[in-house]
């Protein structure tokens, strides 16, 4: 609908997708332009490229302080595709994921796709809208076999507290269970040095990704850290899934970890930031309840219940007569779909505040 209005000329602003309004680093589009200028565009081995694996390697050492066997990392198209991979291999016919709700909605489709099944938690601001090791150990049943979980997280921003985080792992793996981790916004932390749960254990598969915190998202490029005894099976499937990720996408990605585009990285976190300093304030001087602030990813949920008993309805007519973006809560779960809506602050400082004069211009008309 955005889409469509946009294209009538009305000059909507888009809070609603979650994509950094930075593109790559110059350093990242220079190598994709020497790679394709040197013809090496070739297929990859599935697993990715020997010094992109390498680099994502040094990469854990340099930020977190770990060793991280190159042999464990799989380069995939995508966090998506390391989703599907991960699945693929654990995810059988009947296999209950317990996962929080409010999550990201292709989490469950994920497993759905796989014959599985995601049982959505209920999660709410006093649990950081993210699972519990009691809600773990509450929920876990004969079909259970594994949890998903993203730190920090989409919709909310928030993370998991790495205690919190060590206690789930743990009891999973006392139930003989699998957990996934999905760190796909890890680099865009604001309150606290980025963590990974790779510190916590090494028996858990993590995804990430290029888009988020590296500003590649078109380029279809992520990666996953798994056990060593689960890189066969991911191989395999990789080759006959996708046969590898974007050969040219990973001679870029080489660049993402050169210091000039680290520091590029680093200034264009503060500034995510620094919108997130702004607009949280501005949505609660709004009448929006805010009851967690978050502390990672671009993110924030919105308890609207002050302003509406319907948030779709709410957004529906914010993109209409406000010309103004925001996604409802039905997108991410039965248990704030009419109660939330999230935004993305993943646009410009000047757009934030145009839309801020927006909203409330709307709601001063609706008094």
């Amino acid at each position: 609908m955005a889409a469509t209005l946009t294209q009538q000329g009305r000059p909507i602003i888009n809070m609603g997708i979650g994509e950094p309004d930075f593109t790559a680093a110059p350093a990242v589009i220079e190598a994709a332009t020497r790679a394709m200028a040197d013809g090496r565009m070739q297929y990859s081995p599935a697993t990715g490229l020997p010094e992109l694996r390498e680099a994502i390697a040094q990469h854990y050492k340099d930020v977190f302080g770990l060793d991280i066997a190159p042999s464990r990392i799989i380069v995939t198209a995508g966090a998506s595709a390391a989703l599907v991979l991960t699945c693929a291999a654990l995810v059988d016919r009947g296999t209950e994921v317990l996962m929080p709700d409010p999550s990201y909605p292709c989490n469950r489709h994920f497993v759905a796709a796989f014959n599985g099944t995601a049982r959505l938690i209920a999660s709410g601001p006093e649990q950081q809208f993210q699972l519990t090791d009691q809600t773990v150990r509450e929920h876990w049943g004969p079909a259970t076999r594994g949890v998903l979980l993203a730190t920090p997280s989409n919709p909310t921003g928030t993370s998991i507290d790495p205690d919190e985080l060590a206690k789930i792992i743990q009891t999973v793996r006392q139930k003989g269970g699998f957990t996934i981790v999905d760190e796909i916004y890890q680099g865009l932390s604001y309150d606290s040095a980025p963590t990974s749960a790779l510190s916590i254990a090494d028996d858990i598969v993590v995804i990430n990704s290029f888009s988020k915190y590296f500003n590649m998202t078109g380029w279809r490029l992520g990666w996953m850290v798994v056990p060593e005894k689960l890189v066969p099976s991911v191989e395999k499937l990789t080759q006959n899934l996708f046969i590898c990720a974007s050969t040219i996408a990973q001679y870029a990605a080489l660049a993402c970890f050169k210091p000039a585009s680290i520091a590029l990285f680093e200034e264009r976190r503060l500034e995510f930031k620094r919108r997130r300093d702004f607009i949280v304030p501005a949505l609660r001087d709004l009448g929006f309840k805010v009851p967690v602030t978050p502390d990672g990813a671009f993110y924030v949920y919105a308890d609207c219940t002050a302003l509406s008993d319907d948030a779709d309805r709410l957004t529906l007519d914010l993109l209409n007569q406000a010309n103004v973006v925001l996604v409802p809560g039905m997108d991410f779960g039965p248990s704030t779909a009419h109660t939330y809506i999230r935004l993305s602050y993943a646009t410009s400082m000047e757009n934030l505040h145009e839309a801020v004069r927006r909203i409330r211009q709307f709601f001063a008309q609706q008094a």
